[in-house]
């Protein structure tokens, strides 16, 4: 299984449903708020199975031209440990080489900063809490001419 970019209606809806179930439900938050204004502008992967089931998700933006951020990276529980969430990192990170870009950022919720950290990320600090409970956490990498 590698990482595709949704193309159907359909592959994005079950791509959303997803990041909701995952980032924004356990949370009591509105279908809706797995998503912002940038969805038109990124660069969205998914993990899927033969069944056509998301598996894991993952959205890089530009900041401007030589910054990205990552964001709403999540893995169904069901399949974590199995090395999905490093394949979307790294599906990402070639995205964001192929546009130009040699720095990313992202904002860790505090489970995953070690997870990001095995593959290069610096913790600069706390950046903020997501619904008065979610510490999250900012980092950054430069990123090279090769994969981590």
């Amino acid at each position: 299984m590698q990482p595709v970019t949704p193309q159907t209606p359909a592959q994005f809806e079950a791509y959303y449903d997803l990041r909701w179930r995952i980032l924004r439900a356990p949370w009591q938050q509105p279908r809706g708020s797995e998503r912002d204004e940038l969805e038109n502008i990124a660069t969205h992967r998914m993990i899927i199975n033969q069944d056509q089931q998301v598996l894991a998700v993952g959205r890089l933006h530009a900041l401007d031209s030589e910054n990205g951020q990552l964001r709403y990276m999540a893995v169904a529980p069901a399949y974590r440990g199995q090395g999905l969430g490093k394949q979307m990192l790294l599906s990402l990170e070639d995205a964001a080489r192929q546009q130009g870009m040699t720095t990313l950022v992202l904002h860790a919720r505090e489970p995953v900063v070690g997870f990001y950290q095995q593959h290069g990320y610096e913790l600069l600090g706390q950046s903020h809490t997501l619904f008065g409970e979610i510490v999250h956490y900012e980092m950054h990498k430069a990123l090279t001419g090769n994969p981590a």
